[in-house]
């Protein structure tokens, strides 16, 4: 085994073009390069450099011997970030993207305690619903609720984005309570119009898929506009849980026919592949997730 030193002053002297260019960028003498690289060629047995007074050219080892030194030139560079990274305490500027309901709801009333805890961190939060090209934009971290997240980022699921079916309890006693997913027809259903299910909803039951055609007198293209609907009394709904968790815990909502609806969208903290995320960002998708729980504080007795 080789002395993985030589290896590193090669490739610096490599990427230099000279031995006094080198021995400038690291911090030593050219003599010490010289003498490293006279070394290194008395190791391998084999010349690596044609040496003038004013060029260095590569033989033909001392071409194929550069490729890999530089390989492992890098690799070592990596680790030593990684585990500076490591220790760091994480600071800098953090930009997050957030979809509308979930990042006023659940992101934006998390960042005080963030901060408190990670006091050397800056956030620039963006709340919006529109698709964000996370390089081309800048942003550190997105979090979406969504069924399939980008396959090009890094996509840590942080909960399930349930939804029931809701209705206050005074629309039930005026309205009855629907038994089966048949029932609804005869109900005011209030459409998402982003969900894709415009005049139509889907069931998971024990025989399978169902779907029932629905109708109603408004449609909205925001959940948390959708569920001040609801909660207003107009009709019933397919909300998500982490908007109206605490009208569901408080009894303002009454979920009904819960058994026939299946989990179809998760909450995703989603970051550029790396092979190391930044500090800052893997402290902020860790606090959230820890925040949320297993078991999401929206849908615990609700």
């Amino acid at each position: 085994m080789q002395d993985l030193n030589l290896f590193g002053i090669y490739a610096r002297v490599v990427e230099a073009g000279s031995f006094a260019e080198a021995a400038r960028r690291m911090g030593i003498s050219r003599a010490a390069v010289s003498k490293a690289i006279s070394k290194l060629e008395k190791n391998l047995g084999a010349q690596l450099l044609n040496r003038s007074t004013r060029h260095l050219s590569l033989t033909e080892a001392g071409t194929v011997l550069a490729e890999h030194s530089a390989h492992i030139l890098d690799e070592a560079e990596q680790a030593e970030r990684f585990v500076n990274s490591l220790q760091a305490e994480p600071r800098g500027m953090l930009k997050v993207s957030a979809s509308v309901a979930f990042g006023t709801l659940h992101v934006a009333p998390a960042l005080a305690d963030f901060l408190a805890r990670y006091p050397e961190i800056r956030i620039d939060l963006t709340i919006t619903d529109r698709p964000v090209a996370l390089v081309e934009e800048g942003q550190d971290v997105i979090i979406r609720v969504t069924n399939e997240p980008d396959l090009n980022l890094v996509a840590r699921r942080l909960a399930p984005a349930r939804r029931r079916l809701c209705a206050t309890p005074r629309y039930f006693e005026k309205n009855g309570i629907p038994r089966t997913p048949e029932d609804l027809i005869k109900h005011n259903c209030l459409d998402y119009t982003l969900s894709g299910e415009q005049g139509h909803w889907n069931f998971t039951g024990p025989e399978g898929i169902i779907t029932v055609p629905v109708s109603g007198n408004l449609r909205i293209n925001d959940d948390d506009a959708l569920s001040q609907a609801v909660l207003g009394g107009l009709g019933i709904a397919l909300l998500p849980t982490f908007t109206v968790g605490k009208e569901l815990q408080s009894g303002k909502l009454q979920a009904v026919l819960s058994e026939y609806i299946a989990v179809e969208r998760y909450v995703y903290a989603c970051h550029l592949p790396s092979r190391h995320v930044p500090a800052k960002v893997r402290s902020f998708i860790d606090f959230l997730a820890i925040r949320i729980g297993k078991i999401p504080y929206w849908d615990q007795d609700s």
